[in-house]
């Protein structure tokens, strides 16, 4: 378990075991780092190449597991109060890099398909989603090169 370079972002190594007819894949547990209730639980596909963001959201803490696909996650921390404030940071996450990313209330979110087939995320997140509870920008917003 590591942190991401901005303050609360946790990156959690999870066990994939492998089986001969099918792998079973771990993502969260209630007593893991990261757990602060649970919501609701959905799967988003992000398409080879293309960009979603950037996004924040005022309560909810994401928990985000990537079981198919390649997808590149970057972070801004929108904090005017956190100690990281106005920092970026970034992680992929696939099969081969098997982690779950948490990341708090606060944090602008841009992800991106890496992937050449299916790029699929899981979010379990601590409370349901509620439109109004989250900020959408344009992707130029920030100084970022994807």
């Amino acid at each position: 378990m590591g942190q991401l370079g901005i303050a609360g972002v946790i990156l959690t190594p999870l066990k994939r075991i492998q089986h001969p007819k099918g792998d079973v894949c771990h993502a969260m547990k209630k007593s893991d780092p990261g757990f602060t209730g649970f919501g609701e639980a959905y799967f988003s596909t992000v398409n080879p190449g293309d960009i979603k963001g950037w996004k924040r959201h005022l309560r909810m803490t994401l928990n985000l597991v990537v079981p198919v696909g390649e997808i590149r996650f970057v972070m801004h921390d929108g904090r005017s109060e956190s100690s990281t404030s106005g920092k970026f940071s970034e992680s992929i996450l696939s099969p081969s890099n098997y982690h779950r990313l948490t990341v708090p209330p606060g944090i602008w979110l841009g992800f991106q398909g890496l992937g050449s087939g299916l790029n699929l995320l899981l979010n379990l997140a601590d409370i349901e989603h509620e439109p109004s509870e989250s900020e959408n920008i344009p992707l130029d917003t920030f100084p970022f090169q994807w």
